[in-house]
């Protein structure tokens, strides 16, 4: 994927988010182990991070439950809406 594309520089500008960041993020959801505590943890940390919103003690950790209790795979919408229900 092209990173110059003018479509993702104008996210990058809109959201200050780093596209490089997503994609990388996206690449390393695709084969992590959502069974690990440790995992579902560090997933949720960056894209609290990436997504710029701090994410409590109590919600990381009803997120991390809900994901390790369903055992759904997880993806940023997942993750985002979960964040965004506070």
């Amino acid at each position: 994927m092209n990173m110059d594309n003018g479509f993702f520089k104008n996210i990058e500008k809109k959201t200050g988010v780093n596209m490089q960041d997503i994609f990388d993020l996206a690449n390393s959801l695709q084969h992590a182990n959502f069974k690990d505590e440790k995992t579902v943890r560090g997933v949720i940390r960056k894209v609290s991070q990436l997504a710029n919103k701090p994410v409590s003690k109590d919600l990381e950790d009803q997120i991390v439950s809900t994901i390790i209790k369903d055992g759904k795979s997880l993806d940023f919408n997942t993750i985002s809406n979960m964040m965004n229900k506070k």
